[in-house]
């Protein structure tokens, strides 16, 4: 007995080590996994919409652990496409500058109750030129995988991090998009730690994307922050 006692004590250690984690779970408190295989991450950078008539142009920059935050950036940028805006797609690390852009969107996954540490620095960086044009923010988080007034909150203010320490900047809208949960994506170590609290926690492994939600808010945020001159009407 002595032995499942220490087992159960370096568990709980473990998890309260690890601190909040929103983009893989359905609330704070949880292990943040630091361990990925990487090899079978895709972090997709794209553009579309170069061929409008003398299109506005969005650069949609994103902040993601495993991938499926790029997915999402993905589909907003083509939903932009689909309404006469040119948009860029790029993983945060890969953006150099901000000046050949009218409108930027921002979006991360979340960790430690907040968008990842590069996001944070992305606005924090480029504060002066983003409160000089329309953004957009969005993040996504398995907080949102069980619909409600307290979870929608919750994720929320995982934005406060980023609103707070740059305050000049405002972006126009917000999304707050449910994650994924796929255990491949970890080490074994890892992986039976996450199954081991997600379950705990009633979140089955599986993609909580809402993709209408997304390419929704997407076309709402193409009004927003790319001004006139938007086609109207939804994007497929």
């Amino acid at each position: 007995m002595p032995e499942i006692t220490r087992r159960e004590f370096m568990r709980r250690s473990a998890y309260l080590a690890g601190g909040g984690m929103c983009a893989l779970s359905t609330g704070s408190g949880l292990l943040m996994p630091t361990e990925s295989r990487a090899a079978d991450i895709a972090f997709l950078e794209t553009s579309c919409g170069e061929n409008h008539p003398q299109p506005r142009r969005v650069l949609v920059a994103y902040a993601s652990m495993h991938g499926s935050t790029g997915e999402v950036a993905q589909a907003i940028g083509q939903t932009l496409c689909g309404h006469g805006v040119a948009a860029d797609i790029r993983l945060i690390k890969s953006v150099n500058t901000i000046t050949p852009y009218n409108a930027v969107i921002v979006g991360s996954a979340v960790r430690s109750d907040k968008w990842l540490s590069e996001a944070i620095r992305f606005v924090e960086t480029n504060r002066i030129a983003l409160s000089q044009i329309p953004v957009a923010y969005f993040l996504t988080c398995l907080t949102l995988t069980k619909g409600s007034e307290e979870n929608s909150g919750r994720a929320r203010s995982y934005m406060d991090s980023v609103l707070n320490a740059v305050p000049e900047v405002k972006p126009a809208d917000v999304g707050l998009f449910a994650g994924v949960l796929d255990y491949s994506k970890y080490s074994a170590g890892m992986g039976a730690v996450m199954r081991y609290k997600m379950r705990s926690k009633g979140v089955e492994e599986g993609d909580y994307r809402d993709w209408d939600a997304i390419k929704s808010w997407a076309g709402r945020a193409a009004g927003a922050i790319a001004g006139a001159g938007v086609k109207s009407g939804s994007a497929g």
